[in-house]
Formats: C-alpha cells, sequence, structure tokens
C-alpha cells in the first residue's frame, strides 16, 4: 500500500493512503503504551524499539478529528497536526493534501535580486484577519511594485489572536485565519499576481502553552541551557532533527511557499557533525525542483559565514536581516539611543555608512564552527534593510510607526536610501500607504501567563525608545485585550485619502526607478562591493561598484545644501538635475558610472 507521495518522507503526523485508510504515528519514547483516539474508537498503537508508536486506521477518515491517549487518559493534540479543530490543546484533523486544485501550477518564482518584501500578520492585514479577506489586497501590493509577501508566522499557537512566534504545532496553519486550502488559495493567488510567498518560521523554540511533548517525549529537548523563551531543542537527536527537515519541505512543498525565514537561529544549537543549519538548505532545494527557492534568516549574532558565497556558487541562506542599518538609521532620525540602541548612539554617521557599504557593523559569533568570513565579503544583496519591521514597531511602548515620529520630508530620504542602496528592502505592512494603525505586541493568555506578559512590556519598551513623555507605565496597552489586537486592523480605506494616495504614487516610482536602474546590475553583485566616500557632516556617500557600473548615492539630512562629487558620472535618480551648489537639504541623488571593458576587466582580476 502506497502513501500518497506528498507525504511520503514525513516522519512526523498521519500518513494519508490512496485507499483511504491512514497511518497515525507519534514519537514518545518515554511511554510504553499509547492510544489513538478517532471517531469515537480508541484503538491501541504499537511500539517499536526507537519509541515510536504507530496504528493504521482502515475506515475513511479524511476529516475526522483524532488525537492521542497517555498512560493517565489525558488527550494531547498531534505535534504535527495539519489542522486543528479547536486549539492547540484539542484534537486534530486528518485533512487531504491533494483537496486544493492549484490555479498558478507553472510558477517558477522570481529571482531574488528583484525581491521587494512586504511583511504582513494575516490576522491584521485586513478587518477580517484571514488568509481569504487576504487575497483581495494582492492586486493592490502588486500595483505599487511589491514582488514578495513575507509573511509572519502561521504555527498554530494558543488563543485566537498572537504575533505567532509562540507557535506549538509547526504543521497547522493557525486556524483563526482559516483552513489550510485557505492558505494555499492566498500563496496561488499571489502567484497569480506575480508575487512570491515568504513564510516565518520559529525553530528555536517552543510556545509555553500547549505543548506536550515534553510529557512523552523530553528527548525532544535539553534540559539545561534554555533559550530566553523556553527548553533549547535537541536538534542532534535524529526524530527531532526530521521534524523540523520535514516542516521546512512541508511548506515548501505542499503549500507552494517561495522561501522562508528563520527566526533567531543565533538561538539554535546542533552539535550533529553536520549543523542542522546546513542541512535545511540542501533538503529545501532538494525538495522544490527547479523552482527558485530564497531562505532569509534573522541572525542577531552576525554570523557571516550562512550568508557568504561559496565557491561553486550560491549561498547557504539568500540573506540576512540586518538590524544595525535599522538601529543607526534610527538613533539619527529620532535621536531615540536607549535600550537596543545604546550602541549606536556614538558616531552614528560613521556607523550608518558602514552599514550601508560593508553590512554588519560588527564582526559577530559564527555557528558553523570556525570559519570567519568577514562583512566585507559579502554581497550587498545577502542583507535584507528596513526603516521597520514587526519587532521595531510592535515592541514600542504605543506601537507607532516611523511616519508618526519624523516629518515627511525626512521620511521621504530614508526611504530613497532605502530603495536606492542595492541591500534588498523590506516594508511592514501599512507602510505604503502611511496607515495610522499602530501596530502593538498582543497575544490570547489567561490567568499567570498573561500577567507575565503584561509584567514584560515596560522593559520591552524601554529597549525599543522608552515611554513617551508624560505616559506611565500603566498606560501601555493589555496584550491580552481583545481591543489591542484590533485597534491594530488596517483600514484600507484610508488608501483613498489623497496625502496617502500621493505617497503610494510617489513610492510606485521609486520602485519603478529601482527595477530599471538598480536591479539590472545586482544580478552580478559580489562581496567587497561597496565603499564609504567622505562625506560633510549629516550626509551618507557611499558607492557600489559591480561587474560593468558603479552606482554612486549621495545622501544629505542635514538643513544646508552640500556639494557633491558628480564627476562624470550620469544623474540617473531623480530625473531632474539638482541645482548648482549640489544636493540640497533633506535629499538623495543617485549617480551611475558605466565601466570600460578594460575597466571591468582589471576590477574582476582584482577580485
Amino acid at each position: 500500500m502506497d502513501a500518497i507521495n506528498l507525504n511520503r518522507q514525513f516522519a512526523w503526523g498521519p500518513i494519508l493512503h490512496d485507499d483511504g485508510s491512514a497511518s497515525f504515528r507519534l514519537w514518545a519514547p518515554a511511554l510504553r503504551e499509547l492510544s489513538l483516539r478517532i471517531d469515537g474508537q480508541v484503538l491501541a498503537m504499537e511500539r517499536n524499539i526507537e519509541g515510536w508508536f504507530e496504528t493504521l486506521v482502515e475506515t475513511k477518515t479524511v476529516g475526522t478529528p483524532y488525537g492521542f491517549v497517555l498512560p493517565d487518559g489525558r488527550i494531547v493534540s498531534d505535534p504535527a497536526s495539519r489542522q486543528q479543530a479547536t486549539d492547540v490543546s484539542g484534537l486534530s484533523i486528518l485533512g487531504d493534501p491533494h483537496s486544493y486544485r492549484w490555479q498558478n501550477r507553472d510558477w517558477k518564482g522570481r529571482p531574488w535580486e528583484e525581491t521587494i518584501i512586504y511583511e504582513i500578520h494575516i490576522g491584521t492585514f485586513t478587518r477580517e484577519g484571514t488568509f481569504r479577506s487576504a487575497i483581495s489586497k494582492l492586486e493592490q501590493l502588486a500595483s505599487v511594485g511589491i514582488t514578495a509577501v513575507e509573511i509572519m508566522p502561521l504555527a498554530q499557537f494558543p488563543g485566537g489572536r498572537g504575533w505567532g512566534y509562540d507557535g506549538v504545532l509547526h504543521y497547522a496553519p493557525h486556524n483563526a485565519y482559516g483552513l489550510p486550502d485557505d492558505f494555499k488559495a492566498f500563496v496561488d493567488a499571489a502567484h497569480g499576481h506575480g508575487l512570491m510567498v515568504f513564510l516565518d518560521v520559529v525553530y528555536n523554540h517552543f510556545g509555553p502553552e500547549g505543548n506536550f511533548l515534553a510529557d512523552y517525549a523530553p528527548d525532544f529537548f535539553h534540559s539545561d541551557n534554555p533559550t530566553p523563551w523556553g527548553p533549547r531543542i535537541a536538534f542532534e537527536r535524529d526524530p527531532v532533527r526530521r521534524y523540523f527537515l520535514d516542516n521546512v519541505v512541508y511548506w515548501l512543498r505542499e503549500f507552494r511557499v517561495d522561501g522562508l525565514r528563520f527566526d533567531a537561529i543565533d538561538q539554535i544549537d546542533d552539535s550533529s557533525p553536520l549543523h542542522i543549519l546546513e542541512e535545511i538548505p540542501e533538503t529545501a532545494h532538494a525538495a522544490i525542483g527547479n523552482r527558485r527557492l530564497h531562505l532569509i534568516t534573522e541572525n542577531p549574532a552576525n554570523g557571516a559565514e550562512l550568508i557568504a558565497d561559496r565557491a561553486g556558487g550560491g549561498r547557504l541562506y539568500t540573506a540576512d536581516w540586518n538590524d544595525d542599518f535599522h538601529h543607526v538609521l534610527h538613533v539619527i532620525v529620532t535621536g531615540e539611543n536607549q535600550g537596543y540602541y545604546a550602541p549606536f548612539r556614538e558616531h552614528p554617521w560613521e556607523k550608518l555608512r558602514r552599514a550601508m557599504a560593508t553590512g554588519y557593523l560588527r564582526q559577530g559569533k559564527h555557528i558553523l564552527g570556525d570559519r570567519r568570513v568577514l562583512t566585507e565579503a559579502l554581497s550587498p544583496t545577502a542583507f535584507v534593510h528596513f526603516l521597520q519591521n514587526h519587532d521595531q514597531v510592535g515592541n514600542r511602548a504605543l506601537g507607532n510607526r516611523l511616519h508618526t515620529m519624523v516629518d515627511e520630508r525626512a521620511l521621504r530620504v530614508l526611504t530613497e536610501i532605502l530603495f536606492l542602496s542595492p541591500q534588498i528592502p523590506l516594508l511592514f505592512m501599512g507602510d505604503d500607504h502611511l496607515s495610522s494603525k499602530p501596530f502593538r505586541f498582543f497575544s490570547d493568555y489567561q490567568g499567570d501567563l498573561a500577567a507575565a506578559i503584561r509584567e514584560s512590556r515596560p522593559k520591552e519598551a524601554e529597549n525599543f525608545g522608552g515611554l513617551p513623555e508624560g505616559m506611565r507605565v500603566s498606560d501601555i496597552p493589555d496584550p491580552s485585550a481583545a481591543e489591542t489586537f484590533l485597534q491594530c486592523k488596517l483600514d484600507w480605506q484610508e488608501i483613498s485619502d489623497e496625502g496617502r494616495r500621493e505617497w503610494s504614487d510617489w513610492l510606485r516610482r521609486l520602485i519603478g526607478f529601482r527595477r530599471d536602474h538598480i536591479v539590472p546590475p545586482l544580478f552580478h553583485a559580489r562581496g567587497y562591493a561597496g565603499s564609504i566616500v567622505t562625506a560633510p557632516e549629516r550626509c551618507l556617500f557611499v558607492d557600489w561598484r559591480f561587474v560593468d557600473v558603479v552606482l554612486h548615492m549621495r545622501a544629505n539630512l542635514s538643513e544646508e545644501d552640500v556639494i557633491c562629487d558628480r564627476s562624470a558620472s550620469e544623474t540617473i535618480y531623480p530625473s531632474e538635475q539638482r541645482t548648482e551648489s549640489g544636493l540640497p537639504p533633506w535629499s538623495a541623488t543617485l549617480f551611475m558610472t558605466r565601466l570600460s571593458e578594460r575597466e571591468a576587466v582589471n576590477d574582476d582580476e582584482v577580485r
């Protein structure tokens, strides 16, 4: 009896067979006995020597709720559940991986160099907060020039609302957003609009509620050295490793997402000969065939080896979120310099120039052994840059956005810096129309856990700007209050406001310029591309050298005109010429020098 190909390699979770029967498996090495409850029956499961329990249900089972019965009588959900009937602690549902009929089956993805990311939270992206309602906004994003939607984590988490970083069931799309087929429909529709879909996954811990693995598989975790959010995961154990490697394949193949963003990988430890972070890219590329694949990291440790170009071509991971760029720019334009911003208060302009030219500001801790890679050796496209994301907005005391803290001329030049540079730009949802809605931290816990989260918010806010003048700790919105969540939902009617419509139109033109002039050289981007040019105070002068062109960014964030070195370069942004005196206050321009064939060859030899 052959299992459906889509499920054949998965170690965890149910396997649906061609005749409608299904096999159910669970790794529970701490137990001597285990049962399956399904369709009113309780069936004993057979244990093998490695601690795997399995049983076959021969009757038609698609759509049927099920759970595992522990020796003490408790019924727990499947940790590899594909769908939940209620919440994380309730019964799981056996689904059919072939039930959705794809409309854009020939989609192959887009090159990374074309990527413009738009980060969204499904629950607050629309008033309805569902996959299906989100589909209606994709055409608008594509019309602005967005090429990729990145979704905050979907793995089933406790309650009906939350950011998703406390997921417990890593294979189950959160059911408050809709069914698994609804998520597939979202991905399908995005592809129809030319949009890639990236999914944020959290492989460094499990959420604090609804995770029963420790009760029957304590070896899933290490008993010492926890992460800041819970027990550290034991990746060197094969069943544990398979849980996550299969999960990578699951999202990429069954849901056809174009890439994954791996949260806080500096908290992923593995003593195996082949580190899990090395095996993930190998497994992922083998799973998707000839589709383009983009794997993105969030690596606060700034380890460069994961995103370095390899001798045979390509990188283990496509790019890393570069918080250094955001933090130093935020210090410059807002004056906030406490908490996470404190290391950037000294010589911020020098730091900003370095971040733009070379990426990381500090040489970080390497995850894969002692391999040392200098940040200068990384391609500019190995970094994702942003003016804000969910963390930098949502962890503020009031969840207010950058455009509420700076004037429009500052916001425009910051946005020009973001899009005129060769790094990959990311916008947070609502940035395209200057949404008036805050984005705050919200969750759906009760009792002591809710109280602990509420008490942690002032400290987190202190890391991201602190309390506004005149505000008290008690004024911070309660994360567990439903109103806190509801206030974060985007109001798409705002896009019809004249000022916001003008901003969207301007952003569309800026993105169009990037597509026509910045993207083509990026296909030949390599390390050691950026160099800092001496600049006046409060100015950013950086050059990036590619195979046949040099891009010269000149940005002035001061109140005075400044002279900039045009030489014989061609001014390509803006299309109109600047004043004779040079660069006006709060403005940016881009020049391009086209290299002769001899210069290009010599440059290649030097590299």
